[in-house]
This record gives C-alpha cells, structure tokens and sequence, in this order.
C-alpha cells in the first residue's frame, strides 16, 4: 500500500520562493510507486490551498502554484489534510522556509492535528529559527561561538546611537547584522564601519522586529549535516567560499557564485570536533530528523558554532542533500529516510499518556 504524503510548500515568508523550488525537487525526487502525493500550497497572502493528487514528477514551479478558483479544497479544517479516500495523510512533508512555518507554527498545527511531518518540532524548531535564543542554548549547552549582542526595533527606534555605541564597543568591526527570525541569508549585511551599520539596521528591521548582531572573524565556513531521532549521525564536512565578502541570498540561489568543496579538507581531530558540536547543538535544541550545523573554523583549528538550520536548503543542490550524498546516501533515499524518521517519532508519541 503507497503511503499518503502531504506535500507542505509555499508560505507566508520571505523565503517563499525557496520553498517552492525545494517542493519542485522533492516531487521529483519522491518514487511515486511508493507515495501517493498530495500538493498542500500556501500561497504568500496566506491561503491555503489543497491540490489534486500529483500523478508524476512536476516539470515547472507554477505547476505547484495554486489559485482559489483552481480545483481545490480551500477549506483549512481536517479536511485539508486528507486524500481524495477521505483518509487523513500518513505523514506530511514541510517544505516551509523562514517565519510561518520553519518556526514551529505549523508543527503546532500538525501535533493538534495528531498527524505525522517530517522533520523538527515544536521546540527545536522554534528555538532553532530564533538566533537569539538559539544562541543562548548554545551558550548554557557550553558550546563555543563568536560573540553576539541583540536588539529589539523599539530599543534601536528611540536610541540608535547608544545601540550602535554598543555594537562597537563590544563588537567592533567587521561585524554582521541579520534578522533573528529568518533564514536563507535574506535581510543580512556585513558592516566594516558606522555608516554600513547604520544602513544594516535599517535593512535587517524590514524583515524581523529582532535583530542580532555577530562579531566578524576570520575563519572557513564549514558546515556539517545531521540525520536521526535519538541516535543522530553526521555526514561528511562540507566548506564554503563566497567569491564575495560572505555567503548572501544572491550567492545561494541566484548567481552559484560560491565553490561548496565537499569533503572539506580537515584533519580527523578537527572532524571529531565538528561531529561532537554538531550533535551536541542537535540535542540541545530537541531536534528530530535533519539539522544542518554551521561553523566557523579558524586557522589553529578553533571551531566556533554560528547556527542551525532546522529545515535547511533541500535541493538536490543544496548543501545538506550534498553532504548526504558524498557521504553515500543519495538524495531520493535521504527523503524516504526523513519521511520514516517523522512516522517513528509520532509513533513514539503516541505512547504518551497525557492523563493520569
């Protein structure tokens, strides 16, 4: 019997593209002897929207991109996440970038619901969109990282300069300023002195009411891929190098102006480091499924935790599927071994009593 899987994609977000385009590669991906697949599309005002059954592998993006007046089910109930038998779906697959869906709203939904998903929860999810709180777990966990500080757009709205006096007091430069809520590089800018921090703020303030601020250092990007529940394993380390100052929006999905070397070149000591952090990071924030770590590597063979991504870029391209396949476990077979990892963490739910 195929298993019913909801295709979650779209969203309310900045990042709502970068959705649609990780949906498009999955669907292609999925073996469709296997699944029987079903299109759940948010559109970016917010509407939800329940296509037909898709039958085959979808050639274009708009192909996944629903109206109200398609044939669908535009009926946010139960009734949403169920396929054309009337029976609710086995699992769903979120495929949601940025606030609104990586942040643990829609994993919200889905435990309401009962129903099975792929990938983190409530918590880690949450916690793992939040830089600022992420960070902080980090730091309880005892995990090491550049040094950060961290406003709100009311505190920099009625005193700026003691905002900025602070960035360079504890900080200096360079620096960067992102969003705290958000991903994909969107919103986040380098800053070599006061005006560019000036201008960052600004920037960063359109898409967050949070921001946090990083002290710059020099050191390779590295990142490493984690897969499991509770017995997580790493993939290989991959390394990053921008051809520009740092690794934004642009580089990652418009020019593929950036070499990923998978693997990185590091020494086995420096890979124990990066596997132990990186699982470390992973329990820390209750993550399920898939995490992709990132880290700062520093010339004597520091490393430095920067971030999670709790639904990290899913392209065949993207560097956790990469990882993953340079570490002999190709892109088709990683879906079915997330979709599996989201089943037996429901399972395991189940048994959960919630009354005495």
């Amino acid at each position: 019997m195929k298993t019913k899987l909801g295709l979650l994609y779209g969203g309310k977000s900045a990042e709502h593209k970068v959705s649609l385009r990780t949906a498009l590669a999955v669907n292609k991906a999925l073996d469709h002897t296997k699944f029987e697949i079903y299109p759940i599309y948010i559109t970016e005002k917010g509407e939800w929207i329940k296509g037909e059954q898709l039958n085959g592998p979808v050639e274009k993006v708009e192909d996944l991109q629903f109206s109200q007046t398609a044939s669908s089910d535009t009926n946010f109930s139960t009734k949403l996440f169920q396929a054309v038998d009337g029976k609710t779906f086995d699992v769903i697959f979120p495929l949601l970038h940025g606030p609104n869906g990586e942040d643990g709203t829609v994993q919200g939904l889905l435990e309401l619901l009962n129903l099975p998903y792929v990938g983190n929860g409530v918590l880690a999810s949450s916690a793992g969109m939040d830089k600022v709180v992420m960070k902080n777990i980090f730091a309880h966990a005892g995990l090491n990282q550049v040094q950060y500080v961290s406003f709100i757009k009311s505190e920099w709205n009625a005193k700026p300069e003691l905002v900025y006096e602070k960035v360079e007091k504890e900080l200096g430069y360079p620096c960067f300023v992102k969003p705290a809520n958000l991903g994909s590089s969107v919103g986040i800018s380098k800053c070599s002195n006061h005006t560019e921090l000036e201008n960052a703020f600004q920037e960063a303030f359109q898409f967050d009411r949070k921001v946090i601020v990083e002290e710059g250092v020099t050191a390779r990007e590295v990142e490493i891929a984690v897969l499991g529940n509770d017995d997580p394993k790493c993939s290989v380390v991959g390394e990053i190098v921008p051809k520009e100052d740092f690794y934004d929006y642009k580089a990652k999905y418009e020019d593929g102006d950036t070499a990923l070397i998978i693997p990185a070149s590091i020494s086995e000591e420096e890979y124990k480091t990066l596997s132990e952090m990186a699982i470390k990071a992973f329990k820390a924030l209750d993550c399920s499924g898939l995490v992709r770590a990132d880290f700062f590597l520093t010339k004597d063979g520091t490393a430095m935790i920067n971030e999670v991504n709790t639904m990290p870029g899913f392209t065949p391209v993207s560097m956790f599927p990469l990882l993953w396949k340079h570490t002999e476990l190709e892109y088709p077979q990683l879906i079915e071994t997330l979709v599996q990892l989201g089943i037996e963490r429901h399972k395991e739910k189940q048994n959960i009593k919630y009354t005495f």
